[in-house]
């Protein structure tokens, strides 16, 4: 498929600046574009890249573009070839409807349910929805309107789905889960399995029962590979519009609030709670009974053993406010020199300098 600049900008309601007939083939991001291709900067860090830019045609933000080329585009070249500005509000969302259109409309799942699946008698299975081969739905389950089962999930006894919900292949959900509207749950997490809680009995590790279930709120997405516990006495909760990461672990009678974003490997100990807006990056650690307060932010690695303020930022192991911890790490980085200083104070003063050894 090859469109003119002209006809791109039309598509996302843009504004030109160069050569509208220039013929574009393919959206590229940045470092792959090459004569031809379309590509988007939406940031003052792309923008330095300008100059050896090889795209045909740039979606820009309009300020951007007045800061780095305010008379056009023609006193941008690279390899001698000028490239042309299209100006927008809201570059990326631009370029993935470019995307869309350069890849053609996406394949139509044909809404059906497999002869190789196991779907109980019992089950109410709502219009329009498709059930891949060896899925099973257990007894009593109820799966919403226009749902995308795939091969091999396994949805136990109870469930209840809402419409447009999609499970990719391998999911399973245990007895009883609950998920909202347009939930996204991705290959091989397990939501429901039992809570890790256990008692010291007369030598043993004895296990407390697991009586309650999980609910996930309206749009939201699960990981690959990640796991929700069900809840002890009462529900494990994620709220609406909440996204969680590959390989997360939520354990029991967690209540995650809503449109948190949980980074890959953050690990969440029972019965810890968060506000709405909270971001916990990569390899976070949450003890047990912690609450982490409405958008709060987390920095990677981080090990949270006490409640987190409305809006604080943290980092560290243990986690500590931002400012103060990155203070402390500049601190760190400079030990040898102050030992070093203190061993010569010391020795001016005549005073021992202990059996200690100098560590640079």
């Amino acid at each position: 498929m090859v469109v003119t600049v002209d006809q791109l900008a039309a598509l996302v309601n843009g504004m030109v600046h160069g050569d509208g007939a220039l013929e574009i083939s393919d959206a590229r991001p940045l470092n792959e574009a090459g004569p031809g291709h379309v590509t988007f900067i939406e940031t003052e860090r792309l923008a330095r890249h300008l100059k050896s830019c090889r795209a045909s045609a740039v979606l820009i933000l309009p300020a951007l573009r007045a800061k780095h080329s305010p008379n056009g585009s023609a006193d941008h070249v690279a390899d001698g070839t000028p490239f042309s500005f299209i100006e927008v509000n809201d570059p990326l969302s631009a370029f993935v409807a470019l995307m869309r259109h350069f890849r053609g409309p996406e394949r139509v799942q044909v809404s059906a349910i497999s002869p190789q699946a196991v779907v109980h008698p019992t089950a109410q299975i709502g219009p329009e929805a498709s059930i891949d081969a060896f899925a099973v739905v257990g007894e009593g389950t109820v799966i919403g309107a226009r749902c995308r089962i795939g091969s091999g999930t396994v949805i136990g006894r109870d469930c209840r789905l809402g419409d447009d919900v999609t499970l990719y292949p391998r999911v399973v959900l245990y007895d009883g889960t609950m998920l909202g509207n347009r939930v996204e749950i991705h290959a091989g997490a397990v939501i429901g399995a039992d809570g890790f809680g256990f008692r010291f009995q007369n030598g043993q590790h004895v296990k407390t029962p697991q009586f309650g279930v999980v609910e996930i709120g309206d749009d939201a997405e699960v990981g690959a590979g990640t796991t929700i516990d069900r809840g002890t006495f009462h529900n494990t909760r994620i709220g609406a519009g909440t996204k969680i990461d590959n390989l997360v672990q939520i354990g029991h009678n967690c209540q995650i609030g809503k449109h948190n974003l949980l980074v890959s490997q953050v690990g969440i100990a029972g019965s810890a709670t968060t506000g709405d807006y909270v971001v916990l990056a990569g390899q976070v650690g949450v003890a047990d009974h912690v609450h982490v307060g409405d958008r709060a932010v987390v920095g990677a690695q981080s090990g949270l053993y006490r409640n987190v303020p409305e809006g604080e930022r943290m980092l560290g192991a243990p986690a500590r406010p931002e400012g103060e911890q990155k203070r402390i790490l500049l601190c760190l980085d400079k030990l040898p020199e102050f030992r070093r200083e203190l061993r010569q104070v010391r020795q001016q003063l005549g005073l021992e300098s202990g059996p200690e050894r100098d560590c640079a």
